[in-house]
């Protein structure tokens, strides 16, 4: 099927204490982050999926690595945060949905899988884990009907964390884009999608995958439990 994916590798990536953009960190299997999720990719969507990745710190070594994709550049990739990365790929997305990722996660293909029925009868959700809650993760609350209500770091009563796969239909887009817009440069595209539930109707699923794995590589210790997946 066609689909437009975006991956939000734009950031230093500090954390992990690397030189080279933290989506081309390389795992035990040999594959780097940014490999496997093209792979996984390409595994659900065939060759029909569009890629588009957003690229700022060392954007070189990304663009050398994976040639074939199209590419968005992020110049302010220190000063802003993953809301503006997005924005940017947005606005040069087609009119379709679109599915987007962090580019630290590393993810069991069957999340693809799984989010396929809800791409198709374009349903925006966001993945998430319900097996833990930690302080540092985005965390997620919903409203009597099952819909995402609260979508950040700083949600109290969280009851799972959101795992950095997303999808935004058609006709969420052009709402989702204005929240974004007005959002400060430091915050996560959460805050966007927070924005669009309590001033535009957004009707946002959690759609979970508790059951299979989803690793965003922040530290050290984060990179060892990915390599324990793949």
């Amino acid at each position: 099927m066609s689909i437009q994916i975006v991956i939000l590798a734009a950031g230093m990536g500090s954390r992990l204490g690397r030189s080279l953009p933290k989506s081309l960190t390389v795992l035990g299997d040999g594959r780097s982050i940014m490999r496997q999720q093209h792979d996984n990719i390409r595994a659900a969507f065939g060759n029909a999926a569009r890629i588009t990745t957003v690229v700022g710190y060392r954007a070189e070594t990304i663009i050398e690595a994976f040639p074939h994709v199209d590419y968005v550049h992020n110049d302010r990739y220190d000063q802003t945060n993953t809301s503006k990365s997005l924005l940017r790929a947005l606005q040069v997305s087609g009119r379709g949905g679109v599915l987007w990722m962090n580019g630290d996660v590393v993810f069991d293909p069957r999340i693809l899988g799984r989010a396929l029925p809800l791409i198709e009868r374009e349903q925006s959700f966001v993945t998430v884990n319900t097996a833990k809650v930690s302080d540092e993760e985005v965390k997620y609350t919903v409203t009597p009907d099952g819909h995402i209500k609260d979508l950040s770091k700083t949600v109290r009563g969280g009851i799972g964390e959101a795992v950095g796969i997303n999808y935004i239909s058609a006709a969420d887009k052009r709402a989702f884009m204005r929240q974004l817009h007005r959002v400060g440069d430091q915050d996560y595209f959460e805050r966007g999608l927070e924005l669009a539930i309590a001033e535009d109707g957004l009707l946002l699923e959690p759609l979970d995958i508790s059951d299979l794995y989803a690793v965003e590589v922040d530290f050290a210790e984060d990179l060892e439990r990915a390599n324990l997946y793949v």
